[in-house]
C-alpha cells in the first residue's frame, strides 16, 4: 500500500513538475480548446433556446395546472438521467463522435434550464400578469412586456452557470464519446501514449480557461447585479 502512495505520488509530481509539449503543439492545443468551448457554446445555445419556451409553458402562473405538470415531469426524467448517459444512449443511435455529444449534452441542459428559468418566471409579482390580463393584453404581450424583461438577469445568470457545466462535460465527453476536442487530446496522451508530462500541460491549459471562465463569471454576475 505505501509503494502504491509513493508511486502515485510520483506520477502526480511528473506530471505537474516536469510539464512539455511532446505528441502536440501549442498551437495544436489551443485550437482543439476551441474545439471544446464550441461544444460547450452549441450545446448551451441550442439548450437555451428550446429550454426558454418550454419554461414558459412550465411556469404555474403562465400555463394551465395541467400543462405545467405534464411539462415539468417530463423535464424531472431527463434531468435525473446523468448527461454521460444521455450522450452513450444516443451515440448508441447516432454512433460515437460529435453528434452524438451536442444531442446528449443538449438534452440534459435542457432538463437543467427549464427548471432554472420556470422558476425564476413564477418569481414575478402576480399583481403585474393580473394588471395586464385585466388591461386586455395577449399572452405573449405578457411574456414579452413583463416576464422576460424582469426576468433577463436570472436567465443570463442561469445560461452562463449552465455554459461552465458544458464546458467540463465537453471534455468529459471528448474522452468518452469520441467528440473531440482537448478531452481527447488528453485522452490520447494519457491511454494511448502513456505520456505523464503531456498530460500535466493539457490539464494546466484546461485550468487556466477554467480559471479565467470564473473570474469573467464573477464579473458578470455583478454585473448583472448592479444593473438589476
Amino acid at each position: 500500500m505505501f509503494d502504491g502512495i509513493v508511486l502515485t505520488g510520483q506520477t502526480f509530481l511528473t506530471m505537474f513538475l516536469e510539464p512539455h509539449f511532446s505528441h502536440f503543439t501549442f498551437v495544436e492545443l489551443i485550437s482543439k480548446l476551441f474545439i471544446t468551448i464550441g461544444l460547450a457554446i452549441l450545446t448551451t445555445m441550442l439548450g437555451a433556446a428550446i429550454s426558454l419556451f418550454l419554461a414558459l409553458v412550465a411556469a404555474r402562473n403562465l400555463a394551465s395546472k395541467t400543462t405545467s405538470n405534464i411539462i415539468r415531469g417530463i423535464i424531472a426524467v431527463i434531468r435525473a438521467v446523468p448527461t454521460v448517459l444521455w450522450v452513450l444512449i444516443f451515440a448508441v443511435a447516432a454512433g460515437l463522435g460529435s453528434v452524438a455529444a451536442v444531442i446528449g449534452m443538449s438534452f440534459h441542459s435542457i432538463g437543467y434550464l427549464v427548471k432554472a428559468y420556470s422558476e425564476s418566471f413564477e418569481e414575478m409579482d402576480d399583481g403585474v400578469i393580473e394588471a395586464l390580463k385585466a388591461s386586455g393584453a395577449t399572452w405573449w404581450q405578457i411574456v414579452f412586456q413583463a416576464v422576460l424583461p424582469s426576468s433577463m438577469t436570472y436567465l443570463l445568470s442561469w445560461t452562463f452557470l449552465r455554459f461552465e457545466i458544458n464546458f467540463t462535460v465537453a471534455v468529459a465527453m471528448g474522452a468518452a464519446a469520441g467528440a473531440g476536442g482537448i478531452g481527447y487530446d488528453m485522452f490520447m496522451a494519457s491511454v494511448f501514449y502513456y505520456d505523464l508530462r503531456e498530460v500535466g500541460i493539457i490539464t494546466y491549459f484546461m485550468l487556466l480557461f477554467a480559471i479565467l471562465l470564473e473570474v469573467f463569471a464573477t464579473r458578470l454576475k455583478r454585473k448583472l447585479r448592479l444593473n438589476a
